[in-house]
């Protein structure tokens, strides 16, 4: 069966978009900033913490760019104006960091300063390992400068053992995640590129290095063996639950994140909004086959019916 995902992943262009739009409904709040506010607050209400993002990412003009900001800028007033501690998940390809790395920080800034007064704070999160070091670079001035931001991780990269040595020392607000983007094997851990188990180490690894140096982290999966083991060692090193989170993506694995909470955890759920839905629905589906496999399974039935 496993095969089988794998190769309907693949075969993903190839399926209708009216079919990947039905099956986005899970995993995207909707096309609107209301309907992001509306999940939003809903899954406040139900206790748990959230990101939003605005979907979309590698600007490829000005005006794309300066859209985007827009469009941040449009979601801090509405986040304000209704009294919803939120936090912003910011990709700076999509505010023209392949294109004018100043104005790209110009324009974070501008975001980060409009949300600064509403307690809004950000995460700057991780692209492909060609923007790593531009990343890396641009949070260590924004955190510099005061904002509340943090920033994603990726464990699947080689790198990152040595990236985490400057943020660990400064105590950086970190969020550790498996990674999902196809990288070649020269930047990888040892067996990612055949096993995601094989990156489980280096997760371990990395959220307990940076919670013993201080920093707070954002545990960024949806393993439930991963999550297991670092519950163990939590528990075990006796680390109170303010010291850390578990987040988890919208509409995945939501049995697993609903105990998360049940059991006292802090769990923050990403929540994506915006027009970029079948870009975003497509990573996400090859990023979990089984969901692939479902797609082929409806395929099926309604050729069938037809």
């Amino acid at each position: 069966m496993r095969i089988l995902n794998t190769m309907a992943a693949r075969a993903i262009p190839f399926v209708p978009r009216s079919l990947i739009r039905k099956i986005s409904r899970r995993y995207i709040a909707g096309e609107t900033l209301d309907d992001a506010c509306a999940r939003i607050q809903s899954l406040d209400a139900a206790g748990f913490r959230t990101t939003v993002d605005v979907l979309g990412e590698s600007a490829s003009s000005f005006d794309q760019a300066e859209s985007m900001t827009r469009d941040y800028l449009d979601l801090v007033d509405v986040l304000g104006a209704n009294n919803m501690r939120t936090e912003l998940s910011i990709k700076l390809t999509a505010l023209g960091l392949h294109l004018d790395e100043d104005a790209c920080m110009k324009r974070v800034s501008t975001i980060l300063r409009a949300a600064a007064p509403y307690g809004i704070s950000a995460c700057i999160d991780m692209e492909d390992v060609s923007c790593t070091q531009k990343t890396l670079d641009a949070f260590l001035r924004l955190e510099a400068d005061g904002y509340p931001v943090g920033i994603a991780l990726q464990a699947y990269l080689t790198r990152t053992n040595e990236d985490m040595v400057p943020l660990q020392a400064r105590k950086s607000r970190l969020r550790i995640c498996k990674g999902i983007y196809a990288e070649a094997n020269e930047h990888l851990v040892d067996g990612a590129s055949k096993d995601r188990a094989a990156i489980n180490a280096h997760f371990v690894r990395h959220v307990s290095s940076a919670i013993e140096a201080g920093s707070f982290v954002a545990i960024t999966t949806h393993d439930a063996q991963l999550i297991d083991a670092l519950i163990d060692w939590l528990q075990r090193e006796q680390v109170d639950r303010s010291r850390f989170e578990f987040q988890m993506l919208l509409g995945v694995c939501e049995p697993l994140r609903d105990g998360l909470l049940a059991q006292g955890f802090n769990v923050r759920v990403y929540v994506p909004y915006g027009h970029d839905w079948y870009g975003y629905s497509t990573r996400r589906i090859k990023e979990n086959p089984r969901i692939a496999g479902y797609i082929l399974a409806a395929m099926i039935r309604r050729a069938r019916v037809a």
